[in-house]
């Protein structure tokens, strides 16, 4: 018999102003999720009861913002108090970056909750505040560079219930230093001390996909024996993170440019991961810049 997700009976969602949680609310309401917006920490175990989820009959998203200020205590003990009745409980919350959230505000034109000082105090205020809840969340999203489709498919995958559990993910990310590392990697692996093609004139106008500096890439012991160990390292994590409900693995590997070094070897770690039976995507972030 296949195994199957099971959803938390209640998920408390939150996270910064302009990170998404109104999309994640409509979500979580294609879900079958009852979704109740802005309650009180105090009325969550009340409004549990009320709309029958100790008898198994629903599953509650109770979203709580900073608009009322967050006192952290009770949303703790509300917690505490229905995993101790037997309800899955968990805590979802949603961040983005502050540059992107002062652009979603300006792309919308509406005032921060907080309403203190500029746009930019305001996301400090609120990030100072929040931060207590997130060190403590079961899940953290990240959607800086997620769009609607992709942060929907993120919240269907983590808490859809009833349907078959799929095997975790597992993103190869090949980028450049200079151009910063990728959000929300979990392993990240530089390959600077690797020789650069860069400097050999003759490889340069190639990236790591062609066969001349895949050839020149694993041509040195090192890289060789990084992959090894690479691979020796994630045949160790990934069963493991598997049977704590991972659903995705997220690795990026860095060099300068991001155009040879890592892009070969994001490869040869892509085919690796294939044929473990492994479900890989391998993106080269960097390789057009």
């Amino acid at each position: 018999m296949s195994q199957v997700a099971v959803a938390p009976q209640v998920l408390v969602l939150t996270g910064m102003s302009g990170a998404g949680r109104s999309t994640a609310a409509k979500v979580l309401e294609d879900l079958g999720f009852t979704v109740i917006d802005n309650l009180p920490p105090q009325l969550i175990t009340g409004a549990v009861d009320h709309h029958g989820v100790t008898e198994g009959r629903r599953r509650l998203a109770i979203v709580i913002d900073s608009r009322g200020g967050l006192p952290v205590d009770a949303i703790r003990t509300a917690i505490r108090d229905l995993e101790q009745q037997g309800i899955r409980t968990r805590l979802l919350f949603l961040d983005a970056d502050d540059q992107m959230i002062i652009r979603r505000y300006e792309e919308n034109r509406r005032p921060h909750p907080l309403r203190k000082g500029s746009l930019s105090e305001a996301i400090a205020a609120e990030r100072e505040l929040l931060d207590p809840l997130k060190e403590e969340s079961d899940t953290v999203i990240d959607t800086t560079d997620l769009n609607v489709h992709q942060l929907r498919d993120r919240i269907g995958d983590q808490f859809s219930e009833g349907t078959p559990l799929r095997p975790m993910r597992v993103s190869v990310t090949s980028f450049g230093f200079k151009n910063g590392t990728p959000r929300d990697t979990d392993l990240l692996f530089d390959v600077r001390f690797l020789p650069n093609p860069h400097w050999v004139p003759e490889l340069r106008p190639y990236r790591g996909t062609d066969q001349p500096v895949i050839d020149y890439v694993l041509g040195f012991d090192d890289a060789r024996e990084f992959l090894e160990r690479v691979e020796d390292l994630l045949g160790f994590l990934i069963p493991r993170f598997a049977a704590e409900g991972k659903s995705y693995l997220t690795i990026g590997i860095g060099c300068t440019g991001g155009h040879h070094r890592s892009v070969a070897l994001a490869e040869e770690l892509g085919k690796w991961l294939a044929d473990q039976s492994i479900d890989a995507r391998v993106r080269h972030r960097d390789i057009g810049k």
